[in-house]
Parts: C-alpha cells; sequence; structure tokens
C-alpha cells in the first residue's frame, strides 16, 4: 500500500482520519477502488464506510443511468 504526506493549512481543521475519509472516500466517487477496498485502507468496515458517504454527498450506488436501466432490463427478464 502507498503511503504519502501532506501539509495543509492551519484553519483547515480536520483530523488524519477525516482526511484519510475523504480520500477514500473520492476514490470510491472516482469508481478507482470499490466500498469494500476503500473502507479497507482507511481501516473502516464495509457498512461503517457506506453509511459515512452521505458526509460528503456521495452516493453508495455508482452507477450511470445506462448501468441501471440495463440491470432493471436484466431483473425484468429473470422474472418472466
Amino acid at each position: 500500500m502507498k503511503t504519502f504526506q501532506i501539509e495543509l493549512p492551519e484553519e483547515l481543521d480536520w483530523s488524519e482520519a477525516d482526511l484519510r475519509l475523504f480520500v477514500a472516500v473520492k476514490l470510491y466517487e472516482a469508481g478507482k477502488l470499490t466500498a469494500g477496498r476503500a473502507a479497507e485502507s482507511i481501516g473502516m468496515t464495509k457498512r461503517a464506510f457506506l453509511e459515512s458517504l452521505g458526509r460528503f454527498g456521495t452516493s453508495m450506488f455508482q452507477y450511470s443511468g445506462e448501468e441501471l436501466l440495463n440491470d432493471i432490463e436484466r431483473a425484468k427478464s429473470r422474472v418472466g
């Protein structure tokens, strides 16, 4: 796993945990990490990670409109 250091202005009153969560959420949002991998990378459970997404305005459902419609059509075809 990669690690890095970053210097931030004093007025940014975030803890290290907040910053780690923010980066993990943004990587998840960008599709670079799964929810499970993002959670693991910052020492959280997947459930806790998913529950924290709202703090940053991120949805746990990372579907495009086309992907969602495809999933709906597949589900319909299985039902009947």
